[in-house]
């Protein structure tokens, strides 16, 4: 429930060359850490929790775009679960870049890196008040970014 509203199945990856001070999974940032799974074997524990939507973290899945785009695509095809995704990337960083495949697949990106001076305990589902709930369907429709919250989507 901290990684998006309500249950949720979170997908940690490897790897993050953001290692921003004072992380809350600092033994993530190792690109070699962790164990390859393939996108059936993540499917089938997506799957056991029919009421769980999914989070993307890590590490930065954004390191592993084209798994977890494939990955992303599965789980619509076969679900109407919605995704989250946690980056040290900002969205206007990822538009145009090599990430772009996997943004398509988001519902809703948290952005940006942990900033220990902006960190605020209160914030809903991040840690520090530079990052962002980006509504990642309706900001690519409208072009800009369009902010999630629990009640409406706020433009920006």
């Amino acid at each position: 429930m901290v990684d998006g509203p309500g249950f949720r199945t979170s997908i940690y990856c490897a790897g993050c060359n953001h290692q921003c001070p004072n992380c809350h999974n600092p033994q993530s940032w190792d690109f070699g850490g962790g164990r390859e799974m393939s996108t059936e074997d993540i499917m089938k524990i997506i799957l056991s929790d029919p009421f769980a939507n999914v989070t993307f973290s890590g590490g930065d899945p954004m390191y592993q775009a084209a798994g977890f785009a494939e990955l992303a695509r599965e789980i619509h095809k076969r679900t109407n679960k919605d995704i989250w995704c946690f980056t040290g990337f900002t969205y206007e960083s990822l538009i145009h870049e090599d990430q772009r495949e996997l943004l398509d697949q988001i519902d809703v990106l948290v952005d940006g890196p942990f900033i220990q001076r902006l960190h605020d305990p209160d914030l809903l589902f991040r840690g520090s008040s530079n990052q962002r709930l980006i509504d990642v369907q309706k900001s690519l429709y409208a072009g800009r970014v369009i902010l999630w919250s629990p009640d409406i989507a706020v433009a920006v």
